[in-house]
């Protein structure tokens, strides 16, 4: 791993084009606080991905999410 960015803020899901658009509040990638970034989504199974644009020295990053189950008693 050659570093890592994180952020927070608010998203929505927009289910017609797969595209999922952060509104981002703060990040630890200065250039990236106050700044919408719409990205699009595969959704399989229990899996969630999408890409996220490195912030230096180009290329990508994948997200990917995994449901997890609970047993329930």
């Amino acid at each position: 791993m050659q570093g890592s960015i994180s952020h927070f803020g608010t998203f929505v899901v927009n289910e017609g084009d797969k595209t999922i658009t952060f509104h981002i509040q703060t990040s630890t990638f200065p250039n990236w606080d106050g700044i919408d970034q719409k990205r699009p989504f595969t959704l399989s199974g229990d899996e969630l991905k999408y890409p996220v644009p490195a912030a230096s020295g180009g290329g990508t990053a994948e997200v990917v999410l995994m449901r997890l189950k609970v047993a329930r008693r």
